[in-house]
């Protein structure tokens, strides 16, 4: 059995932030490195710190299989209780999902009046429940929060227990828990007929961007990446951006002009992290196939950030989970102002796959913060944006002039126009959408001869 104990010092100061404690297991299962544990418990302190607490000590438990009752077994909760008791912490947070039963087992254990034990999932869906701001967001949080409590709701003596079937015990209605669970299932039901009108209404904005023809770019990240931060520095959208994990939920969306004149949207999205709860990516699924519905994805990742390989390996592997991860991708290695910056090794190594592939990936240093390097981002993605889009040569006939100014009304790049007695040559650089709705003018797909 091993045990780490971080307590902090006193400044003096007295701090009123929740006192909390970490707790970890690591058993053969999972069979976690002690840099892996440590890096997981760093980010829960973070996700605590942005919730308002502040962590008093850590606690690592190896042990070769949980505990069915309390996960980390009856000998490790006795020091957890002197260790609450002796440090006046009233929040145990663990990294890592408890059963009901597990959570009322240690809060009993520990015996400590007002302490209560909670996970990681609880802990991410308070952050998500304090920074909702739209009327959205608040839909969906709730409707997370409501779907992971619903199946762990216990009851907490009689008051709560099914009436019983004996002799004596029997009686009219149900129990406060069926009751508790009646309403829950209702108001998650209420909550989805809710979010179904707002996604409705937001594939109608998706599918008007997509009938203007504009690039769709969107931000993806890692949590506190700094996508918030360079959706300002290159739109100034003033939008809210803090140095807190999921400072921003709502995804926001603005024109973005190229250094050719070319226009994009760019859509700043909520941020990934490890173990996210399930239940927030089913709620907030329509936010997130933000991803899924955009022509490119600009990745940004926090370069000075020692888990900054961690970090991307989450982004990818949820960005295939999403069904986004063949996308053309510009990898952007965030925070290159930071003394702490030092991802050579890791860009390096993003940028030789870049190369490797299909060519429509590519790999940048920026500072979000100061503007250095959004440029070169502009650049390449204005690179990439090309690479999306074909040189042709089309015969239109007269009679069917509107199709050109189709052409100029969609901003593709006419080259040239050359008028005939019957049919006019064009030349022009179109994306694939304006291909299609040309492709039969096409002198090549069509076999037609480009003179008169």
């Amino acid at each position: 059995m091993e045990r780490i104990l971080n307590q902090t010092e006193d400044a003096g100061i007295r701090d009123t932030r929740t006192r909390a404690v970490l707790v970890s297991i690591a058993t053969q299962e999972n069979r976690q490195s002690q840099e892996e544990i440590q890096d997981s418990l760093d980010e829960t302190a973070r996700l605590l710190d942005t919730a308002g607490g502040q962590v008093v000590a850590r606690m690592v438990q190896s042990k070769d299989t949980p505990d069915p009752r309390t996960l980390i077994g009856s000998g490790k909760v006795q020091e957890l209780a002197t260790l609450c008791r002796d440090n006046q912490v009233s929040l145990v947070v663990f990294d890592c999902d408890l059963s009901p039963v597990q959570i009322r087992n240690l809060e009993d254990d520990i015996g400590i009046d007002d302490l209560r034990v909670i996970d990681r999932s609880m802990l991410i869906l308070d952050i998500f429940a304090l920074h909702a701001v739209s009327a959205e967001g608040k839909l969906q949080v709730e409707l997370a929060q409501l779907q992971y409590t619903a199946p762990r709701l216990t009851g907490h003596g009689a008051e709560m227990s099914r009436l019983g079937g004996g002799i004596g015990t029997r009686g009219p209605g149900e129990s406060k828990l069926e009751s508790d669970r009646r309403h829950m299932k209702r108001r998650i039901d209420a909550l989805k007929e809710e979010l179904a009108v707002v996604e409705k209404n937001r594939r109608t904005m998706r599918a008007s961007r997509d009938r203007s023809g504009i690039p769709k770019v969107a931000i993806v990240g890692y949590t506190n990446a700094g996508k918030s931060t360079l959706l300002n520095t290159l739109t100034g959208a003033g939008i809210l951006a803090e140095d807190k994990l999921f400072a921003t939920l709502d995804p926001t969306t603005r024109k973005f002009t190229l250094p050719g004149g070319e226009s994009v949207l760019l859509t700043d999205t909520v941020g990934f992290i490890r173990k996210l709860p399930h239940h927030l990516v089913s709620a907030f699924r329509s936010t997130l196939e933000e991803a899924v519905y955009a022509d490119i994805i600009l990745l940004l990742m926090d370069a000075s950030d020692p888990d900054c390989p961690g970090q991307l390996a989450v982004t990818e592997q949820l960005l295939e989970e999403l069904g986004a991860g063949g996308k053309p991708t510009l990898y952007v290695f965030n925070k290159c102002d930071r003394e702490a910056c030092d991802a050579e090794g890791l860009f390096k190594a993003v940028s030789d796959r870049c190369r490797e592939g299909a060519g429509d990936r590519q790999a940048v240093y920026i500072s979000a913060l100061t503007g250095q390097g959004c440029d070169e981002l502009a650049r390449c993605l204005e690179a990439i944006i090309r690479r999306k889009k074909r040189r042709v040569t089309f015969r239109i006939p007269n009679a069917e002039a509107g199709a050109l100014s189709r052409l100029y009304s969609e901003k593709a790049s006419v080259e040239s126009v050359d008028y005939g007695p019957d049919s006019m040559t064009v030349v022009a650089t179109v994306d694939d959408r304006m291909y299609g709705l040309m492709k039969k003018y096409d002198t090549q797909a069509s076999g037609m001869a480009t003179g008169d």
